[in-house]
């Protein structure tokens, strides 16, 4: 972050939150608590100091063992403030937790998800929250107030919402002092318990109440009165998705692209006619386009050329920010292109006379307005300050733009802990800005303007969320809408308007009934409410307390925000980056038993592991120790493994030793053993093998990812094999007829007569993959591994993997296709067992006693199944049966379930020539060897495949593991098709 000025106001903002997340959780940390700080979003969803991929609605992550706040800069300072907060609370719960009187990381699981989040958004929002009020007027609208048990469903209550309306309820119930001690008795108790303790009452005493008050409050503001919804309803879950977003109408007024998940599995931009609603093409995909990872959609939207012809948007591609200029009508792109020296931006909005882009960009921290040629792709900056300028919107004729803009707000300080948005004029010629200073201390966001030149914005003035008109001329203000929940986006940042100046038709995005729908209105569809541009009253968007006598010491802090505290310079000093290993992670479990058995007499045995992951703070390098043993001392296996994740190519390399135990029976027989006096006994002696391969192995790896999706993969190891063999002799007493108890046992390490060798590999693969998982096993999308290896030492062979799978869901089903193969090639290629095709992972209905039967009923042999190489194909008609609603058939939250139709072929051969017929096994001088039937000797038969048909049910255990019962049907192509007796099987693996 090249601007020390704002990484200066960042800290001092920190140490301000940890000042008053204290005082209200009477905690310290009494160790420096880490913040990973990114410049934008695009480099903070490539961090590696958090597991997992990273959506574009993730503002910021708080992990538990070292407590890193990782987070980024947003796109305006509010919000990174927000964000800041709302982690740093994430800090003490995990604090108070790890490091607290019985509790541990355990007790984690105590904690519904909607209290943890919920307690991060009150204290770093506080009771009043416009965005949160809408929601929770939509759920009493729909008569949806949950119970504090119907909460523990995220999927249909969201948590951060109803979360922060819990803590105000439950604070302005018994004050901000209950926050702490009921935090921590939920996480050692639980809920029911800690209502107890805490409050005197039951869990479903304290439900009640919450739902009477969310009732009484928000029903006041519904009941006072009408929603006069504006306009047609023109997209909604009728013809489109549920969340239907950031609607940009073409200037000619014909067309309409919006961003929605019609098609469930990912937001796309669509088209659409926008006098009907018709959904004429999908725009974009992120699905589709395999170098785009994910669009911008939370807080940004696109804009049209002035030809109605083309549209721009942005989107991430390979870790950075960059604008995609697509044909509407065809989707097909025009122009790919980032904004040279712009790290981040967002909301283009295209000059009238085509030429130029501008957009809100973020640049080392600071938020300004930037315009880029579209040919040259020459970058100008027209803002240079301190205030975060974002939704920029050219006006008609080119000269100027209007945007949002706080600049008011940090000039005159912060409005109930934020700092809010005021409407702005830049004057493109000569840099100047002007600020309309219209309801201040509310967000009025989203500027457009119409033909005569006024500014439609949206704002939250009054604790809802309408459309308002500013005459800039007379400085006059109309109220055009009067809604019961609000116009607006995902996030009160997100854009939710769009005119078409030359039709002066108006796009809005509605939020209602949990679901965003877009209406189109005329300007005399609305209501012209002529309102003081002073007016502000907040008394619809504060969140329900019941008790006025409260404590409030959080909203009064966030009030109170402004000074924010000085940091001397002095204390701030830039040091060299250290990695530093400290334990993220530690699994396992251990035990040592004594067991008696008729086989191995009375043994002492050991059974467990522990994993180990250790890390630096950035997560660039780690460190991975794996102990485990099952059995004896000699079935100690471990391995380590270290990774290093600074650059774009990954490298690594790890050691370890393996033991891989079998059992044998080596018979039963009568023998003489001595009992003492030089007399014998004759006793039954069983004999057990035990052997033990051991493998040593060595190797290092690299991977070079292009984006999320596309990677490169290459690894070399050195193995050496080992083995030993154990005899086991049990002796039962016998009379000669019957056999007694167990009287003794002999153990000895035997000479197997196998020596130790070495083996080496190298290999490399290109590895892709865009699937979208559903219930069980992938549903849109596409994967696919290009690989091979090679193997030199006691076996020399090369290895192929050509790996390719396609999915697509056509609702309510999909179809999915797979073409495998797996071969190995070169002098060596059959020194090794062979590949059997007839497995269920590969080919379902020939792993059974009843295949080998079907198979020789028709002229055919299970050794065919057998080959040194094999070809699969499956295809698969998958329907969700049960599970969520929008997807699945038959609606459960619990058991998750999909049904299948498929039908499997493979083949297994060594050589291929034995696509052209049998081979026979040559004699030294070539000729074909005969047996006594005077018919050649087969080395290989003809490569015949095999088929099957069926239905499957995969069944998703809870998460732990998917099973895959299944009932298969052999089919035979060969003369005439032959349907084989059905059946069942078992995978216990998700479905490809």
């Amino acid at each position: 972050l090249n601007n020390p000025e704002r990484l200066k106001a960042y800290t001092e903002e920190a140490e301000r939150w940890y000042e008053m997340h204290q005082r209200v959780l009477g905690d310290t940390i009494k160790a420096r608590n880490p913040i990973v700080l990114y410049n934008n979003h695009a480099d903070f969803q490539q961090t590696n100091a958090i597991s997992g991929a990273i959506g574009v609605g993730t503002g910021g992550v708080t992990e538990a063992l070292k407590n890193r706040v990782v987070l980024p800069l947003a796109m305006s300072q509010q919000q990174s403030h927000h964000v800041l907060g709302h982690e740093l609370v994430h800090a003490f719960q995990y604090n108070m937790i790890l490091n607290g009187d019985s509790t541990s990381l355990s007790s984690l699981a105590n904690l519904p998800l909607w209290m943890v989040e919920g307690l991060a958004e009150y204290m770093s929002i506080g009771s009043i929250d416009a965005h949160t009020a809408m929601w929770m007027r939509d759920a009493v609208l729909r008569d949806d107030v949950p119970t504090l048990k119907d909460l523990q469903d995220p999927s249909k209550y969201f948590p951060y919402r109803y979360g922060q309306v819990f803590w105000a309820f439950l604070t302005g119930l018994k004050g901000d002092e209950i926050i702490e001690p009921f935090f921590l008795a939920t996480a050692k108790y639980g809920l029911e318990e800690a209502c107890k303790q805490q409050l005197s009452m039951s869990q479903k005493n304290l439900s009640e109440l919450w739902v009477q008050a969310m009732k009484a409050h928000f029903g006041q503001f519904i009941n006072a009165k009408e929603d006069r919804l504006v306009g047609k309803q023109l997209l909604s879950k009728e013809n489109s998705g549920e969340i239907n977003i950031a609607p940009e109408i073409s200037p000619n007024g014909r067309y309409v692209i919006f961003l929605s998940e019609k098609d469930l599995f990912s937001i796309d931009l669509f088209l659409a006619d926008a006098r009907t609603g018709e959904i004429i093409r999908k725009v974009a995909s992120s699905r589709k386009a395999g170098h785009i990872d994910d669009f911008n959609y939370i807080e940004s939207s696109g804009a049209w050329s002035p030809d109605s012809k083309e549209f721009a948007f942005v989107a991430v591609s390979k870790g950075r920010n960059i604008l995609i200029i697509k044909e509407a009508l065809t989707g097909k792109t025009v122009k790919e292109m980032p904004i040279k020296g712009v790290q981040a931006f967002s909301n283009p909005t295209w000059s009238p006379d085509g030429k130029t882009i501008a957009v809100a960009g973020l640049v080392d921290g600071q938020v300004d307005l930037y315009s880029v040629d579209i040919r040259s792709g020459e970058v100008k900056q027209l803002t240079d300050d301190a205030y975060s300028e974002m939704l920029p919107r050219w006006s008609e004729d080119g000269t100027y733009l209007v945007f949002s803009s706080d600049q008011l707000s940090q000039e005159n300080g912060r409005v109930n802990g934020s700092w809010y948005f005021n409407l702005a004029r830049l004057d493109v010629s000569t840099g100047a800005v002007t600020n309309y200073d219209v309801f201040p201390g509310a967000d009025n966001l989203n500027p457009v303007i119409d033909t005569a030149g006024n500014l439609i914005f949206l704002s939250n003035r009054d604790g809802f969320r309408n459309l308002y008109q500013l005459d800039p001329a007379t400085g006059k203000v109309y109220q055009l809408t009067d809604l019961i929940t609000g116009v607006s986006g995902i996030t009160p940042y997100a854009p939710a308007i769009s005119i078409a100046q030359r039709r002066d038709r108006i796009l809005y995005t509605y939020f209602s009934q949990k679901g965003y729908s877009i209406y189109r209105a005329s300007p005399k569809d609305f209501l012209y409410k002529e309102v003081s541009p002073d007016s502000v009253d907040f008394a619809a968007a504060i969140l329900p307390r019941v008790n006025k006598r409260a404590s409030g010491i959080v909203d009064q802090q966030i009030r109170e925000l402004e000074p924010r505290a000085e940091i001397p310079d002095t204390s701030l000093a830039s040091i060299p980056y250290k990695p530093k290993f400290k334990l993220d992670y530690v699994g396992g479990s251990a035990g040592v038993g004594v067991g008696t058995s008729n086989t191995f007499g009375t043994q002492t045995g050991l059974a467990g592991g522990v994993d180990m992951l250790f890390g630096d703070i950035l997560g660039n390098n780690q460190l991975y120790a794996s102990l485990a043993l099952n059995g004896e001392i000699t079935d100690f296996g471990g391995a380590v493994a270290y990774i290093n994740r600074d650059q774009r190519l990954n490298w690594g390399g790890s050691i370890s030793h393996i033991p891989f135990r079998s059992f044998g029976f080596g018979g039963t027989g009568f023998e003489e053993i001595p009992v003492g006096n030089d007399v014998n006994a004759l006793v039954v002696a069983d004999t057990f093998f035990v052997q033990r391969i051991f493998e040593d192995k060595a190797s290092a790896f690299a991977f070079y990812p292009f984006s999320t999706t596309l990677r490169v993969e290459g690894s070399a190891s050195f193995a050496r094999y080992s083995s030993r063999l154990d005899r086991y002799v049990n002796f039962y007493q016998t009379d000669g007829t019957y056999i007694g108890n167990l009287i003794g046992q002999d153990r000895q390490k035997v000479d197997n007569g196998a020596k130790g060798f070495n083996l080496f590999n190298t290999g490399a693969a290109l590895v892709g993959d865009k699937a979208v998982f559903g219930l069980v096993g992938p549903l849109e999308g596409q994967r696919f591994r290009l690989g091979m290896d090679k193997y030199f030492g006691e076996f020399n062979f090369w290895f192929a993997t050509a790996d390719y799978r396609k999915y697509h869901f056509f609702k309510p089903f999909g179809l999915a296709f797979r073409a495998l193969h797996y071969g190995r090639y070169g002098n060596g290629s059959e020194d090794l067992y062979p590949m059997f095709v007839g497995s269920s992972w590969y080919v379902r209905g020939y792993n059974t006693g009843n295949a080998g039967t079907f198979l020789s009923d028709n002229g055919r042999s299970v050794d065919e199944l057998f080959g040194s190489k094999m070809f699969v194909s499956n295809f698969e008609v998958r329907l969700p049966f049960s599970g969520p609603e929008r997807l699945a058939l038959i609606k459960s939250g619990v058991f998750f379930t999909e049904l299948a139709l498929f039908v499997d072929g493979g083949v297994a051969w060594y050589n291929f020539d034995q696509f052209n017929g049998d081979i026979p096994l040559l004699d030294g001088e070539g000729n074909p060897i005969k047996g006594p039937t005077g018919e050649p000797i087969l080395n290989y038969a003809k490569a015949k495949p095999i088929f099957s048909t069926g239905v499957s049910m995969r069944v998703n255990l809870f998460g732990a593991m998917v099973l895959e019962p299944y009932y298969a049907f052999p089919i035979m192509t060969e003369n005439n098709l032959k349907l084989g007796n059905g059946t069942f099987g078992l995978n216990i693996i998700p479905g490809w």
